[in-house]
């Protein structure tokens, strides 16, 4: 009896996902009316109503939670044999969604998103930056860029790259304020806060005396490392920046690397993440290959010329003190 409506099958999914039809009817790239056929068609057939539709919102019948379980695990079997056809193609299609932290991925991921879609011209990839921690399946995102000490989780992770952190001010603070030697001094300083971090008000280090916690009182805070990098740069105060952000105002003198005999435990990896799926779609994979490939002698050893491309889009150099 259903053998014929799979494709009803498939809208009545999207339409319980997306919780309206015109929702469903965007993701599907159909029109509103198209998706309210198929809906009504698919209940006429089973002869039984599925949803409750009301002028505000949708909801499920009982019959229709029930039924929409069944649905769902019959379009993920349609979607896995799709991919695997892909996959026997060799050629990779359709939209690749992707995930990246704000700085880093105005930093880096112009530079790989072009190469990748030299050697793959057949996708089209959507970026999403932002620094919260997006949900993947919620938001319909393939995979997503994670600088992070990785915890449990549902999701599947590939590590890329290794990124340590600094703790860094400029000459000119430096030479107005002094330098703290000790961690315990910062809160004699005026220190930036990166919010984006559980704690971020509390500054942990490993020196010579064992694992030292210090809460420093911010005099600016912000949720955007390259915002609190160039804080730190124009003399605000001290900050606690990932390398990869200020790598080049270190190498330029613009910023100073302090307490270094003390590390300040601010470092982890940077990760491919996706959600746990039991064939990974070929466009996700060979996404993850090309980033494993860029990546494989170091952040560093991509960073420079990422740089260089960073600034040129920008049609400047970074702000000087």
């Amino acid at each position: 009896m259903l053998i014929g409506n799979l494709d009803g099958m498939t809208v009545f999914a999207r339409v319980v996902e997306e919780q309206s039809f015109s929702g469903a009817a965007r993701k599907l790239g159909m029109s509103k009316s198209a998706v309210s056929k198929h809906v009504t068609k698919l209940e006429d057939s089973l002869g039984i109503r599925l949803l409750n539709r009301t002028t505000r919102r949708l909801s499920l019948t009982d019959a229709g939670s029930t039924f929409y379980q069944h649905c769902a695990r019959v379009v993920e079997e349609i979607e896995t044999a799709e991919h695997a056809l892909t996959d026997l193609r060799g050629t990779p299609r359709g939209t690749l969604r992707v995930s990246a932290p704000l700085t880093f991925g105005q930093m880096y991921m112009p530079q790989l998103v072009t190469e990748f879609m030299e050697k793959y011209p057949g996708l089209h990839v959507d970026i999403h930056l932002a620094d919260h921690m997006v949900d993947l399946v919620a938001e319909g995102i393939d995979m997503a860029v994670r600088i992070t000490r990785l915890k449990d989780s549902s999701l599947i992770a590939r590590k890329l790259a290794e990124f340590t952190g600094h703790v860094v001010a400029s000459p000119d603070y430096l030479a107005q304020y002094g330098e703290p030697k000790t961690p315990q001094e910062l809160t004699e300083h005026r220190t930036i806060s990166y919010t984006n971090i559980p704690s971020p008000n509390i500054w942990d280090f490993e020196g010579p005396e064992g694992q030292v916690s210090v809460r420093i009182n911010p005099v600016m805070s912000c949720n955007n490392g390259e915002f609190t990098s160039i804080a730190a740069i124009r003399g605000l105060g001290i900050a606690r920046e990932p390398e990869f952000i200020v790598a080049e105002a270190l190498r330029e003198g613009r910023l100073v690397p302090i307490l270094q005999d003390y590390d300040p435990l601010s470092r982890g990896g940077i990760y491919a993440v996706y959600p746990e799926r039991r064939h990974l779609p070929s466009k996700v994979r060979v996404f993850i290959d090309f980033l494993v490939e860029k990546f494989k002698g170091g952040l560093c050893n991509f960073h420079n010329d990422a740089c260089v491309e960073y600034r040129k889009g920008r049609g400047r150099q970074r702000p000087t003190p």
